[in-house]
């Protein structure tokens, strides 16, 4: 007998309560609901109107929070058609095109061919993959001024690059480390 599909809430927001389908895809691992909740809290003033980056979509689930929340846009980049495909299905059932747009590429050969900038990006890659150094690099030249980054990695992995960066609150959910990060003042 076939397991149902996964299904994610979103939390809060013009969507709050609607939930959208989970692909069944290598590495994916959507973000735990209480460590969503709790970095929702922190961004709640910075989300109005702001043009966000979900890197690497997966699900979906901080780019789609994000846009229940009031950011403006949010451009999604994933690279696995499973992933994509349910994400679609995603936008589509919450009539989020508009506001969004799909990237299917690898999310740093992206980076290396965009001009865009954002006032917020989350940065959320499969954990086997070690993309978090790579990825806080190339991103550095997109970022607006006051933009603000959400990282989430192991919560045992050493992250000796992140001194250059201002780390403004973090939090743990069983195995996950999330922290919100700024380009230090005067970078």
């Amino acid at each position: 007998m076939a397991s149902a599909p996964q299904q994610l809430r979103i939390i809060g927001g013009q969507w709050r309560g609607r939930k959208v389908p989970v692909a069944s895809a290598p590495g994916l691992r959507p973000t735990a609901n209480r460590l969503r909740e709790t970095l929702f809290n922190w961004l709640q003033t910075r989300l109005y109107q702001a043009q966000c980056l979900d890197l690497y979509a997966g699900s979906g689930a901080l780019g789609l929070e994000a846009l229940s929340r009031g950011a403006a846009h949010c451009t999604f980049v994933e690279v696995q058609p499973a992933a994509l495909r349910t994400l679609e299905q995603s936008m589509e059932l919450l009539d989020a095109r508009s506001r969004s747009s799909l990237v299917r590429a690898s999310a740093l050969d992206w980076l290396g061919s965009t001009q865009q900038c954002f006032d917020g990006v989350f940065v959320d890659p499969p954990f086997a993959e070690d993309l978090w150094e790579p990825s806080l690099q190339a991103l550095r030249s997109h970022l607006n001024p006051g933009a603000w980054v959400y990282l989430e990695r192991p919560s045992g992995y050493s992250a000796p690059w992140l001194q250059d960066w201002d780390v403004l609150r973090e939090s743990r959910a069983g195995e996950s480390l999330g922290c919100l990060l700024q380009v230090p003042a005067g970078d």
